[in-house]
C-alpha cells in the first residue's frame, strides 16, 4: 500500500511538472508571437514601415486549433492564460491599427513635411526640439535625424553628421546639448529635421532657431518703473545737469572703435576665442551708467560697428569691408568668425550691464538706421532682400547673446523716416517698410522672438520743423513716402497687424530712439514742435520711450546740416524748448505748452 501511494504521489508530481512546463512554453510562445508581430511591423521589411496590418485574432478557437490534442489544451491551459494571450494579441492589433500611415513625400511638400513646433532651452543646458507631421514620411529607415546649421548656411552641409536621431512618428522630440559659451555652442544655430533617401540625408523641415535664449540667462533686469516716456541723447560733459530734467530714459552710443583693443585690457573668452576690451573706456561707461541709474534713468545703448576693417575684420560683413567712407558698417554673421565676434560682443556687454555691479542697460539698439545703407549701415549694394537677410542674421545673433545674459532685456533695430520714399529717389538706400517687412517675415519663419523697433520719425527734410504743415512726403496712408510725427499712426497701426505681433500676440515694443527739431528757424517754433509731437506720442499709446535728439547742440550737425537740435546751445545756454521739455510731464504742463497753440493752429492737449 505504501508503495502504491508513493507511485501515485510521483505521478501527480510528474503531471504537475508537465503542466508547469507546458504552460510556460505556451505563455512564452504567446509572448514571442506578440513581440514578433510588433517587431516585424515596426522594424521589419529592411527598415521600412509596414504597409498592411495583420488580421485580428478572432477567438480562443483559433488558438486551440493549433493544438491537435484538445484534451492537452483543456487539461493543462486554464482560461486565464488563454485570455491573456488573446488580450495581448488584440492589444497589438489595436496598436497597429492606430499607427500613423506612411506617406510618400512629393517635391512640393518635402521641405516642409515636418514642422518644428518648438526649439527651446530647457534647464539652461539642453535644447528640446519638438516636431510634428501628418503621417510618417517614407524613407530608407525608421529614423528622423536632427542637423545643426550655422546662421549663414542655407542647407545641410554636405559633410555634416546628425547631432541626434529618433524614431519617426507624428509627434517626436529630440534633446541636444546647448554648450553655451563654448566653441561648439548651439545658441546661435538653427536646426532642421532630415531623413535618409537613397542613402543621402534630405531635409524635411524648415530650419528653426532657439526662441527662448533668456532661459539660460544669469540676470533678469527689465528696467525701472517710470511715470513718463521722456528721454534724451545726453551730453557726456553735462551729465550732472540731467537731474533737473525729470528724465526716464537716456540713449547712449557704444561704438566698437571705443571699446575694442588688440591686446590686454579686459580679456573675454567666448566661443573658444579671446577678445579684448579697452579697460579704461569700459570703466568710463561703467561710471556713466551707474550715475544715470542713480538718477532713476534707464539706458538704451546703441551698439555701432565703426571698427577698423583691417584691425577687427571679423566684426564686419565681408561685403562691407571696402568701398565706402560711411561711419558704420554691416555687422558680420556671414562667417563663423563673425558670428562668434557678434555673439561675444552682445554677451560681454549684456553680462556687464545687467546686474553685475557696473550699471544696468535695459534696452539695446543694434546698429543705426539700418535702411540707410550708404550712410549708416554700409554694405555693397545688393537687392533689398539679400541686404535685409544679412542684417537679420546678425541681429538674431546679437539678440540671442544679449538675452542669454539678461532675460528681461529688450533688443531693437532702428529705421529712419523714409518709409517708401527710396523707391522713387533711387538713392541707393532701402525703404524702411521693405526692411521691416523682410526682417519680420524671416524672423517669424525661423522662430519668432520679441524684437523691438526703434523708429526715427524726423520731418522730411530734417529741417522742416513745422511738421504739421501739409507736405507731399507725409500722408495718412500705408504708402506714405515718409513717417514723421504728423502721421505716426501709420507706423503704429502697421505694427498692430497680426504678422507683426510679438510671441504673446501683443504689439511689439516701439521706441523713438531719435526725434528732434532744429531751432534754426526759431526757438519758439522748435519748442512748439516738440510740445505738439509729445502730445501726439502720448495719445498714440504705443510708444514706450522717446529719446529727444539732443541735450546740447552738436557743432558738426550745425556745420554740415544746419541742424541745431539741442535743448541748449553748444555753449550751454538754455533755449526756449528747455523748460517745455522739463515740465511737459508735470503739473506745469499746460503753462509751458499753451504758447504753442497759436503756432500749431489748434489746441492739442
Amino acid at each position: 500500500m505504501k508503495k502504491k501511494g508513493k507511485m501515485r504521489s510521483g505521478a501527480r508530481a510528474r503531471r504537475n511538472r508537465k503542466l508547469v512546463i507546458l504552460s510556460s512554453i505556451v505563455a512564452a510562445a504567446a509572448v514571442i508571437f506578440v513581440l514578433a508581430i510588433t517587431l516585424y511591423v515596426i522594424f521589419g521589411m529592411g527598415g521600412q514601415e509596414a504597409e498592411a496590418e495583420p488580421d485580428s485574432i478572432q477567438d480562443v478557437a483559433i488558438f486551440e486549433a493549433s493544438f491537435p490534442e484538445q484534451d492537452v489544451v483543456t487539461e493543462y491551459l486554464n482560461k486565464s492564460i488563454i485570455d491573456q494571450i488573446v488580450g495581448a494579441g488584440k492589444t497589438v492589433t489595436d496598436t497597429l491599427q492606430k499607427r500613423p500611415k506612411t506617406v510618400d513625400m512629393t517635391d512640393e511638400n518635402r521641405d516642409t513635411f515636418v514642422s518644428i513646433d518648438n526649439c527651446l532651452i530647457t534647464d539652461s543646458k539642453k535644447v528640446q526640439i519638438d516636431c510634428s507631421s501628418e503621417g510618417i514620411p517614407s524613407s530608407d529607415d525608421k529614423y528622423y535625424y536632427i542637423f545643426e546649421e550655422a546662421t549663414y548656411e542655407d542647407s545641410i552641409p554636405e559633410d555634416a553628421e546628425p547631432i541626434a536621431k529618433g524614431y519617426k512618428d507624428e509627434a517626436t522630440s529630440f534633446t541636444v546639448s546647448l554648450n553655451k559659451g563654448e566653441a561648439d555652442s548651439r545658441l546661435f544655430s538653427k536646426f532642421t529635421v532630415a531623413v535618409k533617401l537613397d542613402g543621402k540625408y534630405v531635409s524635411v523641415s524648415h530650419p528653426k532657431y532657439i526662441t527662448n535664449p533668456g532661459a539660460c540667462a544669469p540676470y533678469s533686469y527689465g528696467g525701472m518703473t517710470h511715470h513718463s516716456i521722456k528721454g534724451i541723447l545726453p551730453d557726456p560733459l553735462r551729465i550732472s545737469e540731467l537731474s533737473e530734467l525729470n528724465l526716464s530714459y537716456c540713449a547712449y552710443n557704444i561704438p566698437l572703435s571705443h571699446i575694442l583693443t588688440t591686446s590686454g585690457g579686459i580679456s573675454y573668452t567666448y566661443g573658444g576665442v579671446t577678445y579684448h576690451f579697452n579697460k579704461g573706456v569700459v570703466e568710463n561707461y561703467d561710471n556713466l551708467f551707474k550715475k544715470l541709474n542713480k538718477m532713476g534713468i534707464d539706458i538704451a545703448a546703441i551698439v555701432l560697428n565703426d571698427a577698423s576693417t583691417s584691425t577687427y575684420p571679423e566684426f564686419t560683413h565681408p561685403d562691407a569691408r571696402k568701398g565706402s567712407s560711411a561711419p558704420y558698417y554691416m555687422f558680420n554673421a556671414a562667417t563663423d568668425g563673425g558670428v562668434k565676434a557678434v555673439a561675444a560682443l552682445g554677451s560681454f556687454l549684456a553680462g556687464r550691464y545687467s546686474g553685475s555691479g557696473h550699471g544696468n542697460v535695459s534696452m539695446w539698439i543694434f546698429a543705426n538706421e539700418v535702411n540707410a545703407r550708404k550712410e549708416y549701415n554700409y554694405m555693397s549694394y545688393v537687392d533689398v532682400n539679400t541686404y535685409s537677410i544679412a542684417f537679420t542674421r546678425a541681429f538674431r545673433v546679437f539678440y540671442n547673446s544679449v538675452l542669454s545674459q539678461n532675460s528681461a532685456a529688450k533688443v531693437y533695430f532702428s529705421l529712419d523716416q523714409r518709409w517708401t520714399l527710396n523707391s522713387s529717389t533711387k538713392s541707393g538706400d532701402y525703404n524702411a517698410k521693405d526692411v521691416l517687412d523682410i526682417l519680420s517675415t524671416s524672423i517669424r519663419e525661423y522662430g519668432n522672438i520679441d524684437w523691438g523697433l526703434a523708429a526715427h520719425p524726423y520731418s522730411y527734410p530734417n529741417g522742416a520743423t513745422a511738421f504739421w504743415k501739409s507736405s507731399k512726403y507725409t500722408t495718412h496712408s500705408v504708402t506714405t513716402p515718409v513717417i514723421s510725427m504728423d502721421n505716426l499712426e501709420v507706423l503704429t497701426d502697421y505694427m498692430q497687424r497680426e504678422d507683426m505681433l510679438d510671441t504673446s500676440g501683443n504689439v511689439r515694443s516701439i521706441i523713438l530712439s531719435e526725434m528732434g527739431y532744429s531751432s534754426t528757424s526759431g526757438e519758439t517754433l522748435q519748442a512748439a514742435a516738440f510740445a505738439y509731437a509729445y502730445s501726439i506720442m502720448e495719445k498714440n499709446g504705443h510708444i514706450d520711450a522717446l529719446m529727444l535728439s539732443r541735450q546740447t547742440d552738436a557743432s558738426d550737425e550745425i556745420r554740415a546740416l544746419g541742424l541745431a537740435l539741442g535743448l541748449q546751445t553748444t555753449g550751454g545756454k538754455h533755449k526756449y524748448i528747455y523748460n517745455v521739455f522739463k515740465y511737459i510731464d508735470t503739473d506745469k504742463r499746460k503753462d509751458v505748452i499753451s504758447f504753442a497753440y497759436d503756432i500749431v493752429g489748434k489746441e492739442f492737449d
